[in-house]
Parts: C-alpha cells; structure tokens; sequence
C-alpha cells in the first residue's frame, strides 16, 4: 500500500472517530409518541388498514438519533423495526381479518429511552363464509367419508364443526384456515352435510356463517336382526325361556357379522350365526326384561329389542314382630308372610317358611309364625319362603328389646319453704321414652316424658301449708303394659318464715347492778331448727351464736360489770329468712355494798364534821364570853379580822358541804338511767322484786 493510501485511512479513520464522539455526546428528548389506525378504527374484513407511528423527538443536532420503532397488538409483539430518519413510521395491515381485531401501541426506543403511545382499538368486522369439500357423495352404509372445511382468506387460531342434518359429528381445533376429518353414516337414506368454524381471540370468540350444503346418499346394508323368545305366551317366574338372536337378508358370502345378545346391560352371549340362549324366567322389581339382539358389519351396526313381563310366583317375604314393643326375657311372635302369589300355579300351603337363625324355637303350629324369646341384647333375625325350587329372603328384623324402668330415684333440689317454689327431680333407669308422674300426698301433680339419655324429670310445685309432705315419683316405658316403676315416699318438712322476733332481758334494764347474771332470751314464730346470735352494737362478731330445734334460745351474761353497759340485739335465721330485733340499752347500776360502804363513809365523815362544829361551836363560845368579860374591863370596837367570826364562817361551810354529801345518796337505791345522761327512772327499791323486761323486734 503506497503513501496516498495510507493517509487517506488515516483521514478517514479521525472522521469516523469524530463523527463517533459526535454523536456519542448528542442529547435529545422523546416528547410524544402517537399511533394513528387508517383509514378507520372500524373496518370490514379484507380492508388494507396502516398503522401510523407518529413520534415528536427533540435533539440537539440536526442528525437526529437512530430510533427503533415497535408495535404491540394486546401488549404481544408483532413487529419491531430500526430506522435513523424522523419520518413516520408505517407497519401495514394487508387484506385486515377478524383475527387482526385489537388494541395496538406503538413504543419508541431511542438509546435505551422508551416511550408507549396510547392504544388504539382496531375492529375488524365479517367472517367469510366457508367452503365444505367431500370426496364422495354416495357411498354405503358404514363406510368413511372425509370431508375438508376451509375457511378463505382467515388467519388466527380456528375452531372447525362438522354437521350431518344439524346434528354436529366431529370437531377439529388449529391454527390452519382449513380442517380435514373422516367419519361414517350408518343409516341409509340422504344426508346433507354441512360445517362452520370460530376464530379465537385474546378477548373473544367470532362465529362463521354456515358453509355451503353437500348431499351424501348411504346405501343401506340389507342385513337385519332377528330376536325371538319362547314361550311367547304369559311366563311365570321360575319357567324356562329360549332366547335365540340371528340375522336375516344377508347375501354377501365374501364378508362377515357378528351377533351380540344382551339382557340389560348384561352381555349373554356373541357369535357368528345364530345364538341361543336358555334361562329361567326371573322377575325383576317394578319393570319388564329386556333383551336386545345386535349385530355388526362393515362398522355398522343393527338392533332389535323386545321386553317381556314375568308373573311373580309369589312375593319377596316381610317379617314382622308383635308386640311391636318388646322388653327383656318376654315372648314375642315373629310371622313371615308372602302377601302375593300366582294362584295359578301354586296354592298358599306350598309355600314353606324359615326364620334364621331358628335355634331352639318353640312351634306355634302355624307356617310362618315363630314363638322367640327376647334376649338381653338387640338381636337381627330373617326369612326365607320357597315353592318350586324358588327361594326369597325377607329384609333383616333388627330387634332392640327394651330395657323396664328401675331404680327409680326422687329427689328435692331446694329447701322447701312455705309458699315458695320448690324443684323435685325424678330420674330411673331403663329404655327412653320414660313417662314419669309425681304425686303429692297420693295426689297427681303433673307428668313429664323424657326422651333422652341421662336426663331428669322436673317438676316444680308450691307448699301452701305447714306440716310434713311426701311426694313419690312413678315411671313408666312400656305403651303395651301397666307394668311401672315407683319410688319411695320423700317426706318433706316445710320450713315456715321466721316472724314475731321478741328480745326479753331479764332482770329489766332498768333494775341491773354489779355482780348479777344478766340473761337475754329471743323467741320467734316459724319452723326450726333455728339459729340464734347475739350482737353488742358496733360489733359484727356475735357474742354467742346458738342452733335449735325450738323457736326460742338464751344468752348469759354473768356476773355484769359497768364495762357490759351497751346496746344488744339478737338476730335468728332457720333457712328460709333471717329476722333481727330492736336494740335494747343495758346500763349496769352500782352493786349495794359499794353503796352502803359509800352512805357509811359519808355518816361517819358527818359525824366528824358534826362532832368538830360541835366542838369549835363549843370553844367559839367559850371565847366570847371571855371576850366579852374582856370588853367589859376594856371596850373596843370589834374587827373584820377577828379570829372568833373567822371560825364561825368556816364552820358554817363545812356543815353546809357535809349536809349536800348525804343528800346526794339519798333516796338513789333502784334507779337506772334510760338512756340519756339527765334522766332518771324509777324502780323498786326491793332487787329481790325486779320483772323482765322484753322488746319486740325488726325483722
């Protein structure tokens, strides 16, 4: 390579790098990217339709970026292209079909930058019509024809349905505009065949119009089948029937057939020629036998059927108990009977009857008829009756013999209380229903029938007067059957309301002095056994609580004392209620002797006081005199302070304290304050003499 040419590469290789770096640092914006539908967004079928990507890009050169153009139908790719000029992009929809039907994008990818236009919906409206091809028109019974289904100028995924007289035959799914299926008409005569297809879309589903009619004529195949039964007059149960099947009209000595009889569903017997069949005529329940006789060549396929009716012999034996109520241990009668039979065949003595299991069976000298002892447990039995050789079963019996009331228990749930409610439960053992009855004092009060397990008759009742009650309980399971089951008598004891609560003290709590026993008896009106407590007001713990079968109890205090001066109450309870009394203020008075002591003290304390103003009196006598003899030898005028009249004043004070001692103990024997700190009461000076004092009480 000579100079020239290399400085020419060499240029051309720093303009490729320029023009690299260029276009490397260009910048741009995608502003707007818009998809337009031409002509229309509606169009018919076989319409050219364009898709016009219009994309607003600024840039800042006038070469503008390569830019990659895709559109999308119902968000799925359908065409992708690279182009480096502005202009639109254009993706043509050549000879539109309903499976272009969708909404379409156009996304724009410049350098990794994308933008989606808004989709646009495409409707594309008309299906063309299809086209049926046959290879044959007339052909014989059974044999295939193939038929071709197109549909022109369609694209898409297909649904193709092929008809014979509108009755659908065959049915083929792809993703061609035309199907191909194979299939035989197998009865003779002229056949129109036709078909139709639907295109399947992401969204739905568009139905073609009927193709064109094709008219196929079958020879029928003159083979026939041939079913015949004997006897062909009445048939009995237990006769014997000749089932013969075979095929008539056959000619062709080049081909075979085949020959299936059948009884139901049940396959009896196949062949190639004639078959023949025997059995015994066997009813079946509420409808005829039926048989059927077929045979097949060239794949197809021929039949005749016939039902006849069978006289049931007699009828399928029913069991049955009596009593239909049965307990332990007791003797039942089971019969077996056939209620129907072809008197014209057998009479009703020929039928001979089993029970199952027929162990150690006492004879009842009837046929069908059982003695059977029930056993402890339930228990199923059978039977059979047979004439002719034929035998019938009856249903199984399942016999639960039931189980006779016991241990009949009465109960109370509450304490009886005189005109309060009370709760009786009655509850036995043995097989449900149980109809249980109560009785009070020999006098129905109600019945009550329990139906389920573990639980208690209830009954509810009202005592309206005292005294002692019984009440008994009967019950009862059996319809058939008086036998019943009694409890024993519960006798009762009404607790009758405690009222009238009286709180006596003895002595009065007026006449109470130091050292004597004090006693408080409360008594009430009602039943016992009755509980009695005694309270000191303030104080919620009882002094003494006592329980008694009397209306009445006491409480001792011995001996009181001044710190037993208090409010008392009693309150009583049996049960039913509780009563309590009205408080009863006890003071306690000052025992005798510390009074007598006292009234000795203060006698001997006046006798001093007395001998002493007796004696100053004396000596203040003796100094006037003196004093006045005095005076008359030299008189004076006499002073305040003169010993003689100091004395007399003091002595007057002191006989005058001296004389309110004994008069404050004066007439004080039997008195007792009532309750308040300024009012006295008066008793009997005589404590031997002292009455009770009682109070009534609050209930």
């Amino acid at each position: 390579m000579g100079l020239p040419q290399r400085f020419i590469l060499v240029l051309l290789s720093i303009y490729l790098y320029s023009a690299s770096v260029v276009n490397t640092q260009q910048e741009f914006k995608i502003q707007s990217v818009k998809l337009i539908i031409e002509p229309r967004n509606d169009v018919t079928a076989g319409t050219n339709v364009t898709l016009r990507c219009q994309a607003t890009v600024s840039t800042s050169t006038e070469k503008g970026p390569i830019r990659e153009y895709t559109i999308l139908k119902n968000d799925k790719i359908v065409y992708t292209k690279t182009i480096g000029s502005s202009e639109d992009f254009v993706y043509q929809l050549h000879n539109a079909r309903v499976f272009s039907t969708g909404l379409y994008q156009c996304k724009l990818d410049i350098q990794g930058d994308t933008k989606l236009s808004k989709a646009q919906r495409l409707n594309v409206q008309g299906l063309s019509q299809p086209v049926l091809h046959l290879e044959m028109n007339v052909v014989n019974e059974g044999e295939e024809v193939q038929a071709t289904c197109i549909a022109p100028g369609e694209i898409g995924s297909f649904i193709f349905f092929f008809f014979d007289n509108d009755e659908q035959m065959s049915r083929v799914e792809g993703l061609s505009n035309q199907a191909k299926t194979t299939f035989r008409l197998s009865s003779g005569g002229i056949h129109k065949i036709h078909c139709s297809y639907k295109i399947r879309t992401a969204e739905d589903t568009f139905p073609s119009t009927k193709s064109n009619n094709v008219t196929v004529s079958v020879k029928e195949l003159s083979i026939t089948p041939v079913l015949k039964i004997s006897p062909d007059s009445t048939i009995y149960e237990g006769d014997h029937l000749n089932i013969s099947c075979s095929a008539q009209n056959f000619h062709s000595s080049s081909e075979g057939y085949k020959l299936f009889l059948s009884q139901g569903t049940k396959l009896l017997r196949t062949g190639n020629s004639t078959i023949n069949h025997n059995m015994v005529a066997v009813p079946k329940v509420s409808e005829a036998l039926t048989f059927d006789c077929r045979v097949e060549m060239r794949n197809v396929e021929k039949y005749t059927k016939k039902a006849i009716s069978v006289v049931e012999l007699f009828s399928v034996p029913s069991l049955t108990m009596f009593p239909t109520e049965i307990f332990q241990g007791e003797i039942m009668t089971l019969t077996c009977n056939s209620e129907r039979f072809a008197s014209q065949r057998i009479n009703r003595e020929d039928l001979e009857y089993t029970l199952y299991p027929s162990k150690n069976l006492p004879s009842s000298g009837k046929p069908g008829v059982f003695n059977v002892k029930a056993l402890q447990n339930d228990f199923n039995y059978t039977c059979s009756a047979e004439a002719k050789g034929i035998k019938k079963d009856s249903k199984t019996l399942m016999i639960r013999p039931k189980v006779h009331v016991s241990a009949l228990k009465i109960s109370i749930e509450d304490k009886v209380i005189l005109k309060k409610s009370i709760t009786i439960l009655c509850q036995s053992n043995g097989s449900l229903p149980i109809n249980y009855t109560l009785f009070k004092d020999n006098v129905q009060v109600g019945t009550k029938v329990i139906r389920e397990r573990n639980r208690q008759a209830v009954f509810m009742d009202v005592i309206n007067k005292p005294g002692e009650i019984q009440y008994r309980c009967e019950a009862k399971n059996s319809l058939h059957s008086n036998k019943t089951g009694s409890s024993q008598h519960l006798s009762v004891n009404v607790i009758v309301p405690l009222s009238l609560m009286t709180l006596t003290v003895i002595p009065t709590p007026l006449a109470i002095s130091e050292g004597e026993d004090l006693r408080f008896i409360c008594s009430v009106n009602g039943t016992g056994p009755v509980t009695f407590k005694w309270y000191r007001t303030g104080s919620a713990v009882p002094l003494q609580t006592n329980t008694t079968t009397e209306t009445y109890s006491s409480f001792v205090i011995k001996p009181v004392s001044k710190n037993d001066s208090d409010k008392y109450y009693c309150e009583a309870s049996n049960g039913a209620n509780k009563v309590r009394s009205e408080n009863v203020d006890v003071q306690v008075l000052m025992a005798l002797w510390k009074k007598m002591l006292i009234i000795v003290a203060c006698l001997l304390l006046l006798s001093v006081l007395l001998l002493v103003a007796s004696m100053l009196y004396i000596k203040s006598k003796r100094d006037r005199r003196e004093a006045a003899a005095e005076l008359s030898v030299k008189p004076s005028s006499p002073k305040s302070d003169d010993p003689l009249t100091v004395n007399l004043t003091h002595d007057t004070d002191v006989y005058n304290a001296a004389t309110d001692a004994v008069s404050f103990y004066d007439g004080k024997e039997g008195r007792v304050t009532n309750g308040t700190r300024h009012s006295m009461a008066s008793v009997p000076a005589d404590i031997s003499n002292r009455s009770s004092y009682s109070i009534p009480a609050t209930v």
